[in-house]
């Protein structure tokens, strides 16, 4: 992230992890640093705003999420002896009303109208239509 505010704590995530060690802190760096990107994208948030606190817990439940699918990147279910694992197409899903909810709060949901414009490829310059 572009601000130095730190969102997750590693120890916190450790915590909830149930990690003493240090043996996968380097990995779990990682994860918070790649979830509060996704995080700060999804607020549309510029490089000098941070994650409110209210949305903190997003980071770590999602980081949670994140070091759970090691090893099952892609899949959306995963079966072995009678356990069954089933997982969403993003690991931000369960959170999408609260960020959306955010956004419309925070002016961040502001819908552009557009604008389209045509080109003729058989005119032979880039005139608008």
């Amino acid at each position: 992230m572009a601000n130095n505010k730190e969102v997750v704590s590693l120890s916190d995530l450790k915590t909830m992890l149930q990690f003493t060690t240090d043996k996968q802190d380097s990995l779990l760096n990682l994860i918070i640093k790649n979830t509060e990107q996704a995080l700060s994208f999804k607020l549309s948030l510029s490089g000098d705003e941070t994650i409110p606190e209210d949305l903190t817990f997003i980071a770590l439940e999602v980081c949670v999420r994140r070091y759970n699918r090691i090893s099952n990147e892609g899949m959306a279910s995963y079966s072995q002896e009678g356990q069954s694992i089933t997982f969403n197409s993003s690991d931000f899903d369960d959170f999408m009303d609260d960020i959306n909810a955010w956004r419309e709060q925070n002016g961040k949901n502001v819908k552009s109208l557009g604008h389209v414009q045509f080109f003729n490829p058989y005119r032979g310059d880039s005139r608008a239509l």
